[in-house]
C-alpha cells in the first residue's frame, strides 16, 4: 500500500525558482519532505532508491545556492538524481519514471532543461562539467559547472583524466565529492565544517592569494619551507585534499551533507569565490531514511516496488534460476577443478553473481572498481602467465574498454574470457543500459569466438566450453532476467567451437536463432506449421566462428532463411549473410532475412514489449517469415500467436 506524504512546504516548490524564494530556515523541513516524496514514489516505480535518499539535502542546498539551470548541475550517473527531478517541475510525473512513456531512470537532455547532460554510466560529470565550463569561458558567460559524483565513481580513470585538465576553467568549475562509502574522511562534526567555512571564505582565498605572491618574490629555500607551512595550515582543516590540490583544485571540506547550517553557507561561500578550480568533499549516508527493516550491504542501491504500511518488496515469485546466478554458480564448480581460474569484476560484483564467487575463492576474485580499461588489460596480464581469467562485466560497460580488447587481448589473442551479463534489452533502465551492440563489436575482431547461451543449460556448456579455450579469446554472453526453467546439467559439456545445432526440423523454413530468443522461434515455428510451412529451427550457439556447414545445408534445402538475434545491425545475421555472400549462395533462389534490433536507442519499457516492436517476438518472426514469401494471411498473425 502506497501512502502519499503531507509534504505542506515542497507543495510550494514547482521549481528551483521557487525554492530560492524560501528562507533557509525553511530549508530543512523542504529536505524532509522531499525525502518522503521519493521513498513514496519509489514504493510505486521501485528503482535507483539508496543514492538518492543520500542526497536529499544536497540537492536542496544546491539548488538553493547556485543558479539553475543557468548554473549547469549534472549528476554524474544519475542514480542519485530522483529529487532532482522532483524540484525541478516533475513532481507529477515521478511516478512514471522508469516505466513504459515515462521518466528516464537517469537524467536526459530532452527531459528538461534541468539536465544539461545525459548519463547512465559513471565517470563523466567532471569531464561534461569541464566542457561546459570552458564554452562559458570562451563565452564569457558567467554560468559555473557544478559536478556531483560519488566517491565509487571516483575510482575511474576519466574522471583523474578530468580533473588533470581542469585548471583552465578557473572558478567557473566546482566539483562535489558525494563520499558515501569510502570514509576517505575522518568523522565530520562541528569543527570540520567551522574550518571548512573558514577555508572557502573570501577573506581567508585573498590572503591566501596574496601570500602566494609573497612566496613567490622569496628565495627558493624560503618558498619551498614557506608552502609546506601553508599546507600544514590547511591540513589542519582538510583530511583528504592533497591529491586534489595537486590536481589543480582548491580542496573543501570535509562537510557534513545532511546538515543545512553546514551545507548552505560553504557553498554560498564557493559560489562567490574567485579562486578555482574547487572540489568540495561532502558526507552523506546512502540510502538515508529508508523504510526498510533488513540490512542492505548495498544500501538499497535499487529496488523493486514495496508497501509504505508495511515496507517489504514486491516481487513476484521465480520461476526459474536467473542467468547471472547460473553462471556464478557454475563458474564456482569449474573453478573448484581448476585452481588456474580467475573472476574480475568492474565495481558490480553482486549483479555479475562474483559476490557468491569470492566468498568461495577469496584470493581468485578481484573487484577492480569502476575501471573497466583496467579490469581487461589486468586479465590480459594474467592470461600471458596461464591463468584463466573470466571478466564479468555487463555488455553495456564493456563498452568503456573497447580499445583493451583489441589491443591488449585480441591482437595478443589471449585467452581472456569474457562473461557478458545483460546482453539484449534491459526494459526499464533505457539505452544507456541495453547490451545491443556485444556481438558487433566482439564478432568484428579476428580471432574472437564469440557464443550466445539459448537457455541456462546451454550457459552450463558455455562456461566450460570458454574455460576449455586457451588460445584464443572468448566471450559468451546472457541475458538479464530469469532463464526459462530448464533442466540444469550437472556438468558443462565442451561443445565443439563453431557448431549449432538443429533443434526442430523442417523443409521449407530455416529459423536460426542465436540466443534466447530461441523459445520465441519454437512459438513461431508453431504457428507457420499451422499455415502449412514445414519450419527448421537452429539455435546457432556462436555468432563467430558461424557453423559454415549448417548454413550450407539449410540454404540448400529450404527456400527461406532467417536469422534471429537480439543485437544490433552488424551482428550475427550480418556475418551470416557475409558468408552466404561469399560462397555464391545468395547468387541463387534462397531468400534470407535478418531480424534485429533496430537501428535506433530504444527508449526504457517493459522487455517483452521492447521485443515485440522490434519484433523479435513470435508474431514479428512469422509475419517476417509471411512477408518473405509473399503470403497474404499475415493478418491471422496475432490470434495464432496467442
Amino acid at each position: 500500500m502506497s501512502v502519499r506524504p503531507e509534504t505542506p512546504m515542497l507543495d510550494k516548490v514547482n521549481s528551483p525558482v521557487d525554492l530560492r524564494k524560501l528562507d533557509a530556515s525553511d530549508l530543512r523541513q523542504v529536505a524532509d519532505e522531499l525525502r518522503s516524496e521519493v521513498i513514496s514514489a519509489a514504493s510505486v516505480s521501485g528503482g535507483h532508491f539508496g543514492a538518492g535518499l543520500g542526497v536529499v539535502e544536497l540537492t536542496v542546498a544546491l539548488h538553493y545556492v547556485f543558479n539553475t539551470p543557468e548554473d549547469k548541475l549534472i549528476w554524474d550517473v544519475g542514480h542519485q538524481a530522483y529529487p532532482h527531478k522532483i524540484l525541478t517541475g516533475r513532481r507529477e510525473a515521478i511516478r512514471s519514471i522508469r516505466q513504459p512513456g515515462g521518466l528516464s531512470p537517469f537524467t536526459k537532455r530532452g527531459e528538461s532543461e534541468y539536465d544539461p547532460f545525459g548519463a547512465g554510466h559513471s565517470s563523466t560529470s567532471i569531464s561534461a562539467a569541464l566542457g561546459m565550463a570552458v564554452a562559458n569561458k570562451l563565452s564569457d558567460k558567467p554560468g559555473r559547472a557544478i559536478a556531483v559524483i560519488g566517491d565509487g565513481a571516483m575510482s575511474a580513470g576519466m574522471a583523474y583524466e578530468a580533473m588533470n585538465n581542469a585548471k583552465q576553467a578557473g572558478n567557473r568549475l566546482v566539483v562535489i565529492l558525494n563520499d558515501n562509502d569510502m570514509s576517505i574522511a575522518p568523522a565530520v562534526g562541528g569543527l570540520s565544517a567551522y574550518l571548512a567555512k573558514i577555508i572557502s571564505s573570501e577573506t581567508f582565498l585573498s590572503l591566501r592569494g596574496f601570500g602566494k605572491k609573497i612566496i613567490e618574490m622569496l628565495p627558493r629555500p624560503l618558498a619551498d619551507r614557506a608552502r609546506l607551512w601553508e599546507e600544514s595550515v590547511r591540513g589542519m582543516a582538510i583530511g583528504g585534499g592533497t591529491l586534489f590540490d595537486e590536481l589543480g583544485f582548491y580542496y573543501v571540506g570535509p562537510i557534513d551533507g545532511h546538515r543545512m547550517d553546514h551545507l548552505i553557507p560553504i557553498l554560498e561561500n564557493v559560489r562567490d569565490t574567485h579562486e578555482g578550480p574547487i572540489l568540495v568533499h561532502v558526507v552523506t549516508e546512502k540510502g538515508r531514511g529508508h523504510p526498510f527493516d533488513e540490512p542492505n550491504l548495498e544500501k538499497y542501491h535499487a529496488v523493486p516496488q514495496f508497501g509504505i504500511v508495511t515496507p517489504e518488496p514486491k516481487k513476484a515469485p521465480a520461476k526459474a534460476p536467473t542467468y547471472t546466478k547460473v553462471f556464478a554458480e557454475t563458474l564456482i564448480k569449474e573453478a573448484a577443478a581448476d585452481d588456474k581460474i580467475i573472476a574480475i569484476t568492474a565495481a558490480m560484483p553482486s549483479g555479475t553473481g562474483l559476490n557468491k564467487f569470492a566468498e568461495a575463492f577469496p584470493d581468485r576474485c578481484f573487484d577492480v572498481g569502476i575501471a573497466e580499461q583496467h579490469a581487461v588489460t589486468f586479465a590480459a596480464g594474467m592470461a600471458t602467465e596461464g591463468y584463466k581469467p573470466f571478466v564479468a562485466i555487463y555488455s553495456t560497460f564493456l563498452q568503456r574498454a573497447y580499445d583493451q580488447i583489441v589491443h591488449d587481448v585480441a591482437v595478443q589473442n589471449l585467452p581472456v574470457r569474457f562473461a557478458i551479463d545483460r546482453a539484449g534489452l534491459v526494459g526499464a533502465d533505457g539505452p544507456t543500459h541495453a547490451g545491443s551492440f556485444d556481438v558487433t563489436y566482439l564478432a568484428s575482431l579476428p580471432n574472437f569466438i564469440v557464443m550466445a547461451a539459448a537457455d541456462e543449460s546451454e550457459l552450463v556448456h558455455m562456461i566450460a566450453t570458454a574455460a576449455s579455450v586457451n588460445d584464443a579469446p572468448v566471450a559468451l554472453r546472457f541475458p538479464r532476467g530469469e532463464g526459462v526453467g530448464v533442466e540444469l546439467p550437472a556438468k558443462g559439456e565442451i561443445l565443439e567451437i563453431g557448431k549449432g545445432r538443429i533443434v526442430k526440423s523442417g523443409t521449407s523454413v530455416a529459423i536460426v536463432s542465436l540466443g534466447t530468443r530461441l523459445a520465441e522461434a519454437l512459438k513461431a515455428a508453431d504457428v507457420l506449421e499451422a499455415r502449412g510451412l514445414s519450419t527448421t529451427v537452429a539455435d546457432a550457439r556462436f555468432a563467430k566462428p558461424v557453423d559454415e556447414q549448417m548454413l550450407r545445408d539449410l540454404a540448400a534445402s529450404h527456400d527461406l532463411l532467417i536469422t534471429i538475434e537480439e543485437g544490433s545491425i552488424g551482428g550475427f545475421g550480418a556475418h551470416v549473410m557475409d558468408y552466404l555472400a561469399g560462397e555464391g549462395i545468395l547468387d541463387g533462389s534462397l531468400k534470407i532475412r535478418s531480424l534485429k534490433l533496430p537501428d535506433a536507442f530504444q527508449q526504457h519499457g517493459k522487455p517483452d514489449q521492447m521485443y515485440a516492436d522490434a519484433g523479435l517476438d513470435a508474431s514479428g518472426i512469422v509475419e517476417a517469415v509471411l512477408k518473405a514469401l509473399g503470403r497474404n494471411d499475415l493478418g491471422q498473425i496475432a490470434s495464432g500467436t496467442n
